[in-house]
């Protein structure tokens, strides 16, 4: 449906469901939701993925960390669905070697026994031991769904024999295998149109927000045109994201549900580092005890990520500061490369929706596990969607909708593990050059709920990420996207305007 359609029919009909949050976990409870039968609407106050869940570091991965926190359920559950991710969508998320210098032996080895014990808060370096127990475990994960190869460990030769950039005092490697999710955006935007596709009773919005609730009634807001209109939801789901405790208060609901961490990443224009990786993600423990990646990006490579803790998700950057770090933590595995700022073609920061914990535990020890807490606002249940990895959210989802289900009094109608996302194998390959024809352009903005030009740079396509704008690049695609969706020459100008703001003050992109 098209969007003045859904808000049309809006005036007329309440949704049985209300989302509100359009990143990964409100889209894919959005999905396994209509599938169920549901009349499910969801909303976003800007696009669908535009949040946390574009902020990502693109790994489908188990979190082999977190078995040295004791999270075995979440380890052994993020595998499995990592594994599915592969197979459900092939065409979005591959198998990636991801390889893990190792410069000591023994070291680590009290990590996690101290960590129980609430003795230690940041811990020593992990050693090739500790490394390779963790793997087997990783590997043991896995069970009989086997969508990637076991791990392999490979003495100082015969790793620097694979990579002749190496730092030479590295002892040993480790290679086991993740997963790439080329597009997040993507991948979220196949999983909000297959849900589209079960019929009417699945609507989604973006530029969309909730302003309130009064007297069981929600009350909605069109971004675009400032217009309120009211629906009347039996349940409201929160899948905000960081910004969940800020819309609750918006509801006159006092929580206190999330303690979010910065995470920014740099992509790089690199040839030299780009070749030295190879197709492998490179995995590893800075000096300071932060696991930080340097990771193939297509032609570019990413590099990040921080942890930083953060109060207002809005605020969040990639600073000057992160930028050294990640320079120089490079230096710690390939010494002879040279990285600097001119190769940065983009960066971006996001704020992961941790549980909050009130404690003085380091950042890299609160749990990535999801949960529900559930609120009430006068008759009408609100659950609250805390926490939670991009590798899980099919589990999660499921989760919630079997939540909703028995509060609704239903059963579970269909099973989203083995459910094709988009076109599954049939889907063509991302296009990665900014070659796009007038054609492809239309047809986006008729099929991809394009509402503003940064959605087609950023959401619909790579050319933010891979550092493929250029000025007039951006004023050709506002034109062709504004022929398609009624733009007049004012609005095209002004949307050119929009885009490249966002791209400066975001990503510190300079056209």
């Amino acid at each position: 449906m098209k969007r003045q359609d859904i808000l049309n029919s809006l005036k007329s009909h309440s949704p049985t469901v209300l989302i509100v949050g359009g990143g990964i976990n409100g889209v894919g409870t959005f999905r396994d939701l209509t599938l169920q039968g549901v009349d499910t609407l969801l909303i976003d106050r800007g696009d669908f993925c535009s949040g946390v869940s574009a902020a990502s570091s693109r790994m489908a991965h188990g979190g082999i960390r977190y078995l040295e926190n004791g999270e075995f359920r979440l380890v052994r559950e993020a595998v499995q669905e990592r594994n599915r991710m592969i197979q459900n969508a092939p065409s979005l998320v591959k198998p990636l070697p991801t390889t893990i210098p190792m410069f000591k032996i023994f070291s680590g080895l009290l990590n996690a026994p101290l960590k129980f014990l609430g003795w230690l808060e940041k811990p020593s370096e992990r050693g090739a031991l500790i490394i390779k127990i963790g793997l087997m475990f990783y590997d043991a994960f896995t069970g009989k769904n086997r969508a990637v190869p076991r791990h392999q460990f490979l003495n100082r030769k015969k790793s620097l024999a694979c990579w002749n950039q190496l730092n030479p005092l590295i002892r040993y490697t480790a290679t086991y295998y993740d997963g790439i999710i080329l597009s997040p955006e993507r991948l979220t935007l196949e999983l909000l149109l297959d849900a589209e596709k079960e019929g009417k009773h699945a609507k989604a919005l973006n530029y969309v927000s909730l302003v309130g609730v009064e007297d069981n009634k929600a009350i909605l807001r069109d971004e675009l045109t400032g217009q309120t209109f009211e629906t009347c939801p039996i349940l409201i789901i929160n899948a905000a994201g960081p910004w969940i405790d800020p819309t609750n208060r918006t509801l006159g609901l006092q929580t206190h549900y999330v303690g979010g961490t910065k995470g920014s990443h740099l992509v790089l224009d690199n040839p030299e580092l780009r070749a030295a990786i190879g197709d492998h993600e490179f995995f590893f423990e800075n000096k300071d005890g932060r696991i930080v990646l340097i990771f193939p990006l297509f032609d570019k490579v990413m590099i990040g990520t921080s942890d930083i803790p953060i109060d207002d998700p809005d605020s969040a950057r990639c600073t000057e500061e992160e930028v050294d770090y990640f320079i120089e933590m490079v230096g710690r595995v390939f010494p002879k490369i040279k990285v600097s700022r001119e190769q940065i073609v983009f960066r971006f920061s996001g704020v992961r929706p941790l549980a909050y914990t009130g404690s003085a535990k380091t950042t890299g020890q609160i749990t990535r596990d999801h949960h529900i807490r559930e609120d009430k606002l006068g008759e009408i249940p609100i659950l609250s969607l805390v926490g939670g990895k991009w590798t899980s959210f099919r589990a999660f989802s499921e989760q919630v909708t079997d939540r909703a289900l028995a509060f609704l009094g239903q059963t579970r109608k269909a099973d989203t593990k083995s459910l094709p996302i988009g076109a599954g194998a049939d889907a063509p390959a991302l296009k990665t050059t900014p070659d796009y024809s007038r054609d492809e352009i239309v047809t986006m903005a008729k099929r991809e709920k394009i509402v503003h030009l940064d959605d087609l740079l950023l959401r619909r396509t790579l050319l933010g990420y891979l550092g493929q704008l250029t000025r007039p690049r951006v004023e050709q695609f506002a034109d062709w996207l504004g022929d398609a969706l009624g733009w007049d020459a004012g609005q095209k100008k002004a949307e050119v305007a929009r885009s490249v703001e966002i791209l400066a003050d975001r990503h510190q992109v300079q056209l």
